[in-house]
């Protein structure tokens, strides 16, 4: 490992270890020249091959035939952002630090800044960390409103950062916390960065785009259910570690009661719900414009249904709002009913009625008449007893 090159009389020290700390003489007749050598170590974690959210291990260690300083240490990650280290351990040889916890976007050289007053000491020590991961958030929500088409995707960060080892990860729905998981697909991502899917049996209806950009994961929903919400999860794995990234589905339905055209003076029931519970800026809102009319209805926050009762015919649309975002619209139209049919409600009612009033007048006459019918027979049976109690019979 050693070498000494002319003319300069250079002493060259190859794959430099501790061990090589200590104090070097030049010997010339007779002077001699000492030189001191101070040598660092810096080793990471899992020779710098993480999944995002894990948080790696750097250890700094010195070697010197002096005194050991006490060392100043500043990081800086591949965005140049100053990082904190979390010091676990330290001894004036060896320092064991932990860093922040890793995303998908911190893969790249990282800087080590060593500094000593006495003896002076400044060195920089660069370090590669590859992070594999998504370049979707950890969570992410997602909004459909009932058959509508969904694409839901997750990129992959293993092109862009050149990772080159294979890995493995499937694809898992579930529609609410505690729920069995469905696997909706499973996924090879080989060292040369070719991606192989195969897509598993399920409840689910969905298809694998055939075109897609490369190194995503996606599916499509070519007609959203209502009970197709819920948490999609995509999962990668490596040497038994694994990354994951989920997205939460939220779908809308709106309905009506009666289902029927809304007649003049009639009131309708409109409700509009969501399948998942909405943060605490969301909430849900039923509009009507309709000319220079308006009609606004909001919920209370995060209520996952409202109903409304509605008198006024129209474009109704239900939205669901987050903060000052309208995330997601859907619309139904309240048809009035025809002119004619309102005559003919307003005719059988007054025919009604009219009915009615006839059929009292009908039975009072009738009544009346039976009464009187009565009352004459009642008459004629007393004139008949009067006449049989008083007969005479007359001779001439």
């Amino acid at each position: 490992r050693f070498e000494i090159k002319m003319p300069h009389m250079q002493l060259w020290v190859r794959n430099l270890e501790l061990s090589d700390a200590g104090i070097y003489t030049c010997e010339y007749g007779s002077q001699q020249v000492h030189t001191s050598l101070h040598v660092f170590k810096l080793t990471i974690s899992l020779d710098g091959h993480f999944l995002q959210n894990e948080v790696p291990e750097l250890i700094l260690m010195q070697n010197s035939s002096s005194p050991l300083p006490d060392l100043s240490i500043t990081l800086f990650d591949s965005n140049n952002n100053r990082v904190t280290p979390e010091l676990q351990n330290k001894s004036r040889q060896k320092y064991v630090m932990n860093l922040k916890k890793l995303g998908a976007v911190d893969s790249g050289t990282w800087l080590c800044q060593v500094h000593s007053d006495s003896p002076l000491i400044n060195q920089n020590i660069s370090f590669a960390v590859k992070v594999l991961g998504f370049q979707n958030p950890d969570l992410e929500r997602k909004y459909a409103t009932v058959d509508s088409t969904v694409i839901l995707s997750w990129r992959l960060n293993s092109q862009k950062i050149k990772w080159k080892e294979g890995f493995r990860g499937q694809l898992n729905w579930k529609q609410q916390e505690g729920a069995n998981a469905h696997e909706l697909l499973d996924f090879k991502v080989t060292a040369q960065g070719q991606l192989h899917e195969t897509k598993k049996s399920s409840n689910l209806l969905f298809e694998i785009p055939e075109r897609k950009p490369e190194s995503t994961i996606e599916v499509k929903l070519p007609k959203v259910h209502f009970n197709h919400s819920g948490q999609y999860q995509c999962q990668l794995e490596y040497q038994g570690r694994r990354a994951q990234s989920k997205i939460e589905l939220v779908v809308m339905k709106v309905s009506a009661n009666p289902v029927e055209p809304l007649s003049r003076g009639a009131n309708m029931t409109l409700t509009c719900q969501v399948s998942r519970p909405l943060p605490p800026n969301a909430y849900l809102r039923w509009e009507l414009v309709n000319g220079t009319q308006r009609d606004i209805r909001n919920s209370k926050q995060q209520e996952v249904k409202l109903e409304v009762n509605i008198s006024a015919a129209g474009l109704w649309s239900c939205h669901l709002i987050e903060g000052s975002d309208r995330k997601i619209s859907l619309h139904y139209y309240v048809e009035e009913a025809p002119t004619w049919i309102n005559y003919v409600i307003i005719g059988a009612s007054v025919g009604g009625s009219l009915l009615v009033l006839a059929l009292g007048w009908l039975c009072i006459i009738s009544g009346i008449n039976w009464q009187r019918r009565r009352l004459r027979a009642k008459r004629m049976a007393q004139a008949r007893q009067y006449l049989l109690e008083n007969r005479t019979c007359r001779c001439r």
